[in-house]
């Protein structure tokens, strides 16, 4: 019997995709023939997830799980929008959202924690195994305070916690709990609908910033304007920018004659405390992934004439 090595159950993991504990098992099963132990997955429908894994996964769904003074938010995505709705996929996302909670926000932390007997990454590739689609976790943050609240919003919910774009928003306050978490939600709401960049202007990137300088300066000379008034077209459009892109500068879907932190301004009487944004997360489900696109009455023809 040929000694079972990290590096043998490393190996086979990478041909088959299948859990740690999965390849543990059938190399121990298998007397550790690596050949046989592939064989074995397969038989078990555990080595799936290796076939599955070059398919591009945009959809899926956004997990959110929360705690007094924390929250955490995970996508979790998969090959179709069909399996949101399976209950299967659905308790998936709500354990990798727990899970996130407690590790914090660093995806490879939350892949690597236990989930009972398994870590999370052996159970996204158990359930690549039992659905039949591609499956991947790819992002997670969290948010906390010290004193106040994390409140949270989820668009087009399919269930507690679970949906299409999901919100945390930390609400550093002295003030009335209660309050808090519902002036959190609202602000959760507008961030959701109005997808700001950073939270003020200090928290963009500085190339960001610059970059819309120049668009500003180019457009400016484009139209024959002097240096000292070009210099002023900047400034005022960058406030103008700030106030697309600005959570704190922002109008407030709510009451869109306020700007978001006036609108905090006068929260505070009723919260009965200061009110700070420390930070937000806005997860919409398959942002930025690049879909594969597919002409289904192509792919039929393709497949009549085959047959």
């Amino acid at each position: 019997m040929a000694e079972i090595t990290a590096a043998l159950v490393k190996d086979l993991r990478e041909q088959t995709g299948a859990g740690m504990m999965d390849c543990k098992a059938a190399l121990t099963e298998t007397k550790g023939d690596l050949e046989a132990a592939v064989d074995w997955l397969r038989k078990k429908g555990l080595s799936k997830a290796a076939k599955k894994a070059d398919r591009v996964a945009a959809e899926g769904l956004i997990g959110i799980s929360t705690a007094p003074g924390k929250g955490a938010v995970v996508e979790v995505n998969a090959e179709t929008d069909f399996v949101a709705r399976n209950d299967h996929f659905q308790g998936l996302v709500k354990l990798i959202a727990d899970v996130a909670l407690s590790t914090g926000g660093d995806a490879e932390a939350v892949r690597a924690a236990k989930a009972g007997n398994k870590t999370v990454q052996e159970a996204i590739a158990s359930a690549v195994a039992t659905i039949g689609e591609n499956m991947t976790l790819r992002r997670a943050a969290s948010l906390s305070v010290g004193q106040g609240v994390v409140g949270t919003y989820m668009h087009n919910s399919i269930s507690e916690g679970l949906g299409k774009i999901g919100v945390l928003v930390a609400l550093e306050s002295p003030g009335n709990v209660e309050e808090l978490a519902a002036l959190g939600r609202l602000v959760a709401m507008h961030i959701a609908a109005a997808a700001p960049l950073a939270v003020d202007s200090s928290g963009l990137a500085a190339e960001v910033i610059e970059r819309e300088k120049g668009v500003l300066a180019d457009k400016a000379k484009a139209s024959g304007k002097p240096d000292n008034v070009i210099a002023k077209i900047v400034e005022s459009g960058l406030k103008s920018y700030y106030k697309e892109v600005c959570l704190l500068d922002q109008p407030y879907v709510h009451d869109d004659k306020k700007s978001v932190a006036q609108a905090l301004k006068d929260a505070e009487a009723k919260v009965g405390g200061p009110i700070k944004v420390t930070g937000f997360v806005r997860y919409k489900i398959g942002e930025g992934i690049e879909k594969q696109e597919s002409d289904f009455a192509a792919e039929v023809a393709a497949a009549a004439g085959k047959s």
